[in-house]
């Protein structure tokens, strides 16, 4: 078996220990996220929307259009959007308010 020398041994000690305090980071964030999803649910939100909110507002405003429109002709080719999509007022002004986040 061939060994590592010294200080190689000491660089890969460092990189595994840096890596174990991130991987605890990383939960400790992922458990304040879900606890900030259970805060929105005892308020009454929907989480489900608000992960789809979240996740809608790290696209662009193209990106977003562009999945929109693929889902529109998935969905009116499945039978299950009978008319072409007409953005309503509340679509329109929900679009405005993610750009604005942007």
């Amino acid at each position: 078996m061939t060994t590592l020398p010294a200080t190689a041994q000491d660089q890969l000690r460092q990189l595994v220990e840096q890596i174990e305090r991130l991987e605890q980071e990383k939960k400790a964030l992922s458990d304040d996220i879900r606890d900030k999803y259970l805060e929105a649910k005892a308020v009454g939100f929907d989480v489900k929307a608000l992960r789809t909110i979240v996740r809608m507002r790290k696209k662009s405003k193209t990106e977003r259009q562009e999945e929109e429109s693929i889902l529109d002709v998935y969905l009116h080719a499945l039978g299950m959007l009978l008319e072409p999509v007409v953005q309503n007022h509340y679509e329109q002004a929900g679009e405005q308010m993610l750009d604005a986040a942007e």
